[in-house]
Order: C-alpha cells, then structure tokens, then sequence
C-alpha cells in the first residue's frame, strides 16, 4: 500500500513540475499551486530542514540551512511543497528549489535542485 500511494504522488508531483521550471504557469487555483502567506510557519521550516537533512544525506554534503524564500502547495493525499531555500556550504550561499510530499504517515523529497540566478 505504501507504494502505491508513493507512486501516486510521484505521478502527481511529475505531472505538477512538467512545464514548470520557472513557476506553475496555468496551475493556479483549486487544483493547482497556491503561494505559501507564512514562510516562518514552523511547519514550514521543519519541512524545509527534511529537505536539507535528505539531501545532505544522500549526497553526503554539509549544506547548512539559512532561509526559506519562496513557497508553493498544493494538497495531494497530504500536501506537497515546491520550495525556493538559501543554504551555506560553508561560507557560500547558495539556492536551491526543494519538493517534498508530507502524507499523512511518510514525508519523501522528490527534488532538491541547485537554483541559478534570482528567485
């Protein structure tokens, strides 16, 4: 069962960023990305530390986290958030788009980007 519902948010989370590199042109609305009001949510910024903490992990880097820029949801068996974060490795800041899925029983980082030039 859990990895059908992976796989489903899998198809969604590809179906939602196809076309998208740039913003969700065309997915706003009901079913599609709404902006994040309180980027300071502490939900928002333990989501955010998943992200990194997954990515350092699996990259095994030492990105640091510094701030959440942008954000982005939209609700799917849970929520998924496309994330715009500033990090440091070491002494260089540095952009990166996050997506991660926060079912109900799991939370999974889909994508975690290096991002160039402005947000």
């Amino acid at each position: 069962m859990r990895r059908l519902v992976l796989a489903a948010a899998a198809a969604t989370v590809l179906l939602l960023l196809q076309g998208s590199a740039a913003g969700p042109a065309g997915m706003e609305g009901p079913f599609g990305w709404e902006p994040m009001k309180d980027l300071s949510n502490p939900h928002v910024r333990d989501i955010t530390e998943f992200a990194v903490n997954k990515h350092n992990e699996d990259a095994q880097t030492k990105l640091a986290l510094d701030n959440v820029v942008k954000g982005e949801t939209v609700g799917f068996l849970g929520t998924i958030y496309k994330l715009i974060v500033e990090v440091k490795d070491g002494a260089n800041p540095k952009s990166y788009e996050a997506v991660v899925w926060d079912g109900k029983l799991v939370r999974f980082l889909f994508l975690f980007k290096a991002v160039e030039g402005n947000v």
